[in-house]
């Protein structure tokens, strides 16, 4: 059985980010990106494990097709997603050391 996801306020700005950056690129290419990341949300999910770790307890999940991943924490009964976040940032921008978990 999945695990329910839970996004923080940030996740949704950041698709909003990405989405505005692609559509203005290519008409229907913010709705791809959009859903390219709730199928990594499902996966994540569904599969919470299979991503790597990469900091203490957070993992990581590339979305597909676009330089994106989703940045996550499993928890005992739910995955809180923490950001999406373009590959190409700095990696000492992100992930912090250690983000509060409310």
């Amino acid at each position: 059985m999945p695990l329910p996801i839970v996004l923080r306020r940030r996740v949704g700005r950041d698709l909003a980010a990405g989405f505005q950056y692609y559509e203005a690129q290519s008409p229907g290419l913010g709705e791809r990106f959009v859903a390219a990341a709730r199928t990594a949300f499902e996966a994540i999910g569904r599969y919470p494990q299979m991503f790597a770790t990469i900091n203490g307890d957070m993992r990581r999940a590339v979305v597909s097709t676009f330089p994106y991943a989703v940045f996550y924490r499993i928890e005992r009964d739910r995955v809180v997603v923490l950001a999406v976040l373009h590959t190409a940032r700095d990696p000492k921008l992100w992930p912090p050391a250690r983000t509060p978990r409310n």
